[in-house]
């Protein structure tokens, strides 16, 4: 992947250590537990609290905090592979899991680089707080009236300056997880004469932070991604990342999306690991009078669907991993963060319409758990930006790229377009 494009300006980030390793074995482990009562969670929409607990007793919240602040110091490739592990179990911990970590990743990557984004004070406390007990966080940005900040536009969300202090008012939707959350990332902008856009950190138990109950979809109904309203929220004025001009819009660096999109990623691939798991122990158990005895996984029909599934995952699990290890060595290319989720949420959907597909009406009864992977896996299509808006933006550039320059000959102007 050398000279494919242009590459991530970031520094490298530390290897996969035998720490790392004994992290992904334990994620393994809890994502089996967690399989246990996924399934009740789905139905009740409860937020995952005594998961998060497990996960902090792991150490598995403090995975990307950086060394030198009492963390692992783990890097993208390691993150999907603890991210993916728990979505085998329950996709909804996961998500909640792979915010937190991209929060603290923006944070290393900030004193990486030396920028000035993440300010210092700030994320001292952060990493302090999630290697000492559980201390969870994720962006707010998406509103009612803008919708994703990815299709442009200002927030309505406004801080106002008094004295020392900023005060926030607005509305999010679809925080996830926002009922376990420490620090809430909120995207606002401020009512000066000449508006500054960033995001403000509020405590999650903070006055005036009132979380509203409207996450209601078919899958994914644990991450309680539920709306918040902030109503003259005071924070200090120096805890704010990355206030700049509103004018510039909404500042999205390649490091920050690629580690959402990767993750996303990680998540739903998990959903559809744990459809296919599923189906293969079906279609061995099952054994209808018609064949003899002989059970579904010996027809040579079923075995071409399932090769297809495999193909489909396998696609996924190299794309994936081959990715995050050139991001990790630093050069992985910009533009194929967007083509990793891409092909990983196509693939996960597909895998499991092909699971469907093959267990008929078993596939569909709620007392089987491949009807809730179905459901899960159907949420990856709301993630913004779409894959449509994703291709639209490589069809854009491929185009821009070649095309020549116009100069026609005076007698050859009609071939010009």
């Amino acid at each position: 992947m050398r000279g494919a494009g242009h590459t991530m300006s970031v520094l490298p980030l530390a290897r996969a250590t035998p720490a790392h390793d004994v992290l992904i074995e334990k994620a393994g482990e809890l994502g089996r537990l967690f399989g246990n009562s996924a399934a009740e969670h789905d139905l009740t929409g409860e937020p995952p609290a005594h998961q998060f607990d497990a996960l902090q007793a792991a150490g598995l919240l403090r995975l990307t905090v950086a060394e030198s602040d009492g963390g692992y110091g783990a890097g993208l490739a390691v993150a999907s592979a603890v991210v993916g592990a728990v979505a085998l179990g329950d996709p909804a911990v996961a998500l909640i899991l792979s915010m937190h970590y991209s929060q603290h990743a923006a944070i290393v990557r900030s004193e990486r680089v030396g920028s000035d984004d993440w300010p210092a004070h700030l994320a001292r406390r952060l990493s302090r707080e999630s290697v000492e007990g559980q201390s969870l966080i994720n962006a707010a940005q998406v509103e009612p009236a803008l919708g994703s900040p990815s299709h442009g536009g200002l927030p309505d969300t406004i801080a106002r300056r008094v004295g020392s202090q900023w005060r926030i008012s607005g509305h999010k939707i679809y925080v996830t997880g926002v009922p376990l959350l420490s620090w809430i990332n909120v995207l606002a902008r401020t009512d000066e004469d000449e508006p500054r856009l960033g995001h403000f950190l509020v405590p999650g138990n903070a006055e005036g932070v009132r979380v509203v109950e409207t996450w209601d979809p078919i899958g994914m109904r644990a991450t309680a991604s539920h709306d918040v309203v902030l109503e003259n929220v005071t924070i200090p004025i120096a805890d704010v990342v990355a206030l700049k001009p509103a004018r510039l819009g909404l500042q999205r660096d390649a490091h920050g999306a690629t580690w959402y999109f990767s993750l996303v990623g990680a998540v739903y691939d998990g959903a559809a690991r744990a459809a296919r798991n599923w189906l293969i122990e079906f279609l061995n158990e099952r054994r209808p009078s018609s064949l003899g005895g002989a059970s579904l996984a010996s027809l040579p029909t079923v075995q071409e669907v399932v090769g297809h599934i495999e193909v489909l995952l396998a696609t996924n699990d190299w794309l994936m991993r081959s990715h995050a290890e050139h991001f990790d060595a630093g050069d992985a290319p910009d533009a194929l963060s967007g083509v990793v989720k891409h092909v990983v949420i196509d693939n996960a959907v597909r895998v499991v319409e092909l699971a469907i597909e093959l267990a008929g009406n078993h596939g569909l009864a709620r007392r089987n758990p491949l009807e809730r992977h179905y459901r899960n896996v159907l949420c990856s299509h709301i993630h913004a930006p779409s894959n449509a808006l994703l291709r639209g933006n490589a069809g854009r550039a491929a185009l821009s790229a070649n095309r020549r320059p116009e100069h026609p000959h005076p007698q050859s102007s009609a071939m010009k377009c």
